[in-house]
This record gives C-alpha cells, sequence and structure tokens, in this order.
C-alpha cells in the first residue's frame, strides 16, 4: 500500500484510529524488489529492538510515504521549503525513515499542540543513507517529531528533475497499517474513489497493476 506525496493528506485525509481508518488507505503493487530487499532488512532489525505493546501482532511495513524536500518557485523567486512541522505517526508500531541527499536536523519535541514552541527532548542529524527506526510510547505517543532544517552545504541537487521544484533530499518513511484497514479502489465507497480516481490513472499508465484495479471497478 502506497501513500505518495500528499496523497494522504488532500484525498483520502490521514489514518488515525480509532475514527480515521476507512476509506484512508488503498490497496497496490508490491514494492519493488530493490525496495523490499531493504524493508526485510529493517523489519528484521526492528524485530530484534521492540518488544510487547511496542510491536503489535501482525507488524509489517506495509507503507511507504516519499517526501521531497527542497525550494519551490514561487512567483519567480526560489523558496526553501524543506521543512515539516510537529505531527505524529499514527500507525500502530516502529516505524522507519530512510534518508537520500543532504543532511536534515530532526528533532523530537514535547508540545501540547502541533507548532507551539517546546522542549526539544531529542535531535539527529540524518545524513545520506541513515536509517533511522523509532517506535515506544516516549517517541509515537508523548512526543512530536519535525524535520527543522535540511542542509545545502553538499550543494546537492537529486532526480526527478522537476520544473517548479529543486529536491535536495528524500525521505522514505515506512509503516504499518493494520491489513484490515488497507481498501482495494473498487471497494473504498463512492465518494473515495472519485477523491483517487486522478491519481490512479495516472498511476494506471505506469502500472499493471493499477489498471487492472480500475479494470475492477469498471466490472463493478
Amino acid at each position: 500500500m502506497y501513500w505518495l506525496g500528499n496523497w494522504q493528506f488532500a484525498c483520502l485525509d490521514y489514518y488515525r484510529p480509532p475514527k480515521g481508518v476507512k476509506d484512508r488507505c488503498v490497496k497496490a503493487e508490491p514494492f519493488p524488489a530493490v525496495l523490499q530487499r531493504q524493508v526485510d532488512k529493517v523489519e528484521e532489525l526492528a524485530r530484534r529492538m521492540f518488544r510487547g505493546p511496542d510491536m503489535p501482532t501482525g507488524w509489517h511495513l506495509n507503507t511507504c510515504l516519499v517526501n521531497f524536500y527542497g525550494s519551490r518557485l514561487e512567483d519567480g523567486h526560489w523558496v526553501d521549503t524543506a521543512r515539516v512541522g510537529e505531527h505524529k505517526d499514527f500507525e500502530p508500531g516502529p516505524v522507519a525513515s530512510l534518508s537520500l541527499g543532504e543532511r536534515a536536523l530532526l528533532q523530537f519535541v514535547t508540545s501540547s499542540r502541533p507548532g507551539e514552541r517546546d522542549a526539544v527532548v531529542l535531535e539527529q542529524w540524518l545524513d545520506d543513507g541513515a536509517l533511522q527506526l523509532f517506535g515506544g510510547a516516549q517517541w509515537k505517543e508523548q512526543t512530536f517529531h519535525r524535520v527543522q532544517r535540511v542542509d545545502t552545504r553538499a550543494g546537492l541537487l537529486l532526480p526527478p528533475e522537476l520544473p517548479d521544484f529543486r529536491t535536495r533530499r528524500i525521505n522514505l518513511t515506512f509503516r504499518y497499517v493494520p491489513d484490515a484497514h488497507v481498501t482495494p479502489f473498487a471497494l473504498l465507497s463512492a465518494e473515495a474513489r472519485e477523491d483517487v480516481r486522478g491519481y490512479m490513472e495516472t498511476l494506471a499508465s505506469h502500472s499493471a497493476f493499477f489498471r487492472a484495479e480500475l479494470a475492477r471497478e469498471a466490472r463493478g
């Protein structure tokens, strides 16, 4: 199951138990082989690190959120947008974050509401190729996390080349959504299907899986 860019926020809303689980997560094709090899290694590591309530029954990394960090062209000027504000990841179990490109400053902060200025509990620089794995109540429930800034010192410019965005860091965040909450496109509500139909059609232009999912809906 993939979440790409802002799909989860703009179309199906963010996965937030207990109420925000219906029509949030769309079934997709398996990870590419090169990515699955990394996922297998991360899962093995996580199962050695986390136990009990910190490792839910059936946990496996079945979602990948891909974020691009860099500068956006706005009104003829390049504006640095390489940051993410305070938030929590509500998916159960450990979260794995793989960084590519310029290093990023990740902070865990205490706050009663996202956006408030509060104490930094922990901060880490995530270098190119760094894997960060976090879980447990302290880091998932009791604190928020944010990307405070992304360096420019290496002068990296990462593909793909885009007309209005210059990417200097790419982050892949792997999480677990219980399989019961992952829904084939044809079984989404009518409203949810219309919300993501454009994305499905774009994906179908490159993927036999998504073409089949659209065909399945058409057959009823």
